[in-house]
This record gives C-alpha cells, structure tokens and sequence, in this order.
C-alpha cells in the first residue's frame, strides 16, 4: 500500500469512507490494511482524475478500487496466514460501551462479527468479495460483476456456492429488533465479565450455550491458546482462571462494542490496551468467545500492554 498523505477528495467522496472501510476491513479482517486500501483507492482516483480519465460514478469506481485492492490482498496474505501461530481472528473494530464510534466505522454492518469474518476465511478471495457484495452489503450482481471483474452469471454461481459453505457454520440470529438484541446483549455481557472476574463458576455456566466455543488469538507473541476450546465447563474453568490471574497483574476489563457484538477491552494497571473480548451471543446464551492479545492486532486501539507477554 502507498501510506502517502491524504489524497484529494470532496465533501461526497469523504462521504464514502465508512462504506469504503467497511467493505474492505470485510475483505481483509485488519484495520490497519483496510484503511491503507481505502487510502490507496483515493489515490488512484486522484491519479486517474488527474490523467484526465473520465469517471462518472465516483461511488461505484471507488468501491471496486477498494474490491480488487482487497483481493489482491488476500491472495498474498493467504501465504502468512499458513504460517501462523495459533489460531487467527482479525483485528478487532472497538466502540466503548455507550459511544457512536469513529465516523469511519459508522456504517460496519452488524454482520462483520468475528465469527462472520472467521467464517469467510474459508473462502477463497474473489468468493469472498462477492459473497460479502451481495450478502453484507446488498449489491446487485451487475454491480457485484463490475466491482470483482466477473461476469454477472459467473458471480450467481460464485455466490450459490459461497452461501452453501458458510451457511453450514452460521448460528440463526436472534430475530429481535436491533436496539432490544443490544440491550439483552449488554446485560449478558455485563453479568458474563462480573462473574468471570468474581469466579462465579455456576454463573458462567448457566450463560454458555452447550456447544459454545473459545477461540484465543495471540499470534505467538502473547499468552493465549493455540487452538479453539470446546465444552462449557473446561471453558468456565479457563475464564475464571484466566481472569484470576490477570487481575493480580493489575488488568481490568471495560464494557465495549467488539465488531458489532457485546465485549470488553482489558487494560493493565497503566491504562495500555491488553487484550479484547467479544461475545457471540444468540437466544440468551453465549455461543462463542474471541479474545485477540496479539500485540500486532491491538496497536490501532492505543498504546499495547506487555503484561501478556510477561505473564508467559
């Protein structure tokens, strides 16, 4: 990516970033990749304006400026993914409990979770960018095929496909309106890190559903396991452990919204970012948990503790 200064942009096309982030933080599961690709797809407009190259859907070139960059992306992150420590969940988009959040992440859909994101790693990266076209974002195929540079009929069948294979690993969502699924959601969360922090096995257990599951990202540079963690009670044990030990480390936790579903960020004593956890909550009960303490992945939210790394 470029990483120049600012390209020219108008108020409209300003106006087009928290699509653009989201349709690439989507593509990329980095915030820190997703904001170089919607940089880099203001440049190219620059460049090509400048070029004298007539463009009369400043929206539409965009977006699939933003579409290929992140395809391309992919394809070479593939590679470093294979060789990843432990198990990989992207960087987690925080919004403290209560807070609008940056204008940039304003229009993040409710369906990039990070077990949505997890899920579309099992695709390949054009199948990715036209199952989130369509499924997250609503475009039309003609419009899905001019952003991926398939054909429209090519992209039905993309998507047909697509749909099959992540269908399998979704939960069915709560049916709720959004506001009444945010508050039973922050109430759960809520009663969730009080009774992890206070060890309140009985608690814990009673909001895990039976086939809950645990995933730790530390990338090998900060204490977390390699590999997901299935069954409530090795999971409630974990947790109360987990938090027992970090709480003498001087950690604390503070409510958040981690990719559009209920958490909360860990902070050491000194205020440093120490880890992040989200909640995939769904019918009243905790359908999965994903903590991310690899230092690399937290760096966007504010200065990293190295508590994690020490308690090794």
């Amino acid at each position: 990516m470029s990483g120049s200064g600012p390209a020219d942009e108008t108020g409209a096309e300003a106006g087009y970033r928290p699509l653009l982030f989201s349709i690439a933080y989507g593509m990329t599961g980095s915030v820190g990749d997703a904001e170089d690709i919607v940089q880099d797809a203001f440049l190219r407009l620059t460049r090509a304006r400048r070029a004298g190259t007539a463009i009369a859907d400043q929206k539409a070139y965009l977006a699939t400026a933003v579409t290929r960059l992140g395809i391309d992306h992919l394809r070479s992150a593939r590679v470093r993914r294979e060789t990843y420590v432990g198990d990989w969940l992207p960087e987690p988009v925080v919004v403290p409990a209560g807070e609008p959040g940056p204008a940039e992440h304003a229009e993040l859909s409710d369906s990039l979770s990070m077990a949505f994101l997890v899920l579309l790693e099992s695709l390949s990266p054009v199948e990715r960018a036209v199952f989130m076209l369509r499924e997250v974002f609503g475009y039309a195929y003609p419009d899905v095929a001019a952003a991926t540079g398939k054909t429209e009929v090519n992209c039905r069948q993309i998507f047909a496909r697509a749909r099959q294979r992540i269908a399998a690993g979704r939960q069915e969502r709560d049916g709720a309106p959004l506001p009444a699924r945010r508050a039973r959601g922050e109430e759960l969360a809520r009663r969730f890190f009080e009774a992890a922090a206070g060890g309140d096995m009985d608690a814990l257990l009673g909001m895990l559903a039976p086939d809950v599951v645990f995933h730790g990202d530390g990338g090998g540079k900060a204490q977390a396991i390699a590999y997901p963690v299935t069954e409530p009670l090795r999971i409630a044990r974990m947790l109360v452990g987990g938090f027992r030990r970090v709480m003498a480390l001087g950690v604390s936790s503070s409510p958040a919204w981690v990719n559009g579903r209920p958490g909360a960020v860990m902070y050491d004593a000194e205020g440093r970012v120490a880890a992040v956890v989200g909640l995939d909550i769904d019918g009243g009960v905790v359908r999965a948990v994903h903590a991310v303490a690899n230092p690399d992945k937290l760096g966007h939210l504010g200065p990293v503790s190295d508590v994690g790394l020490s308690a090794k």
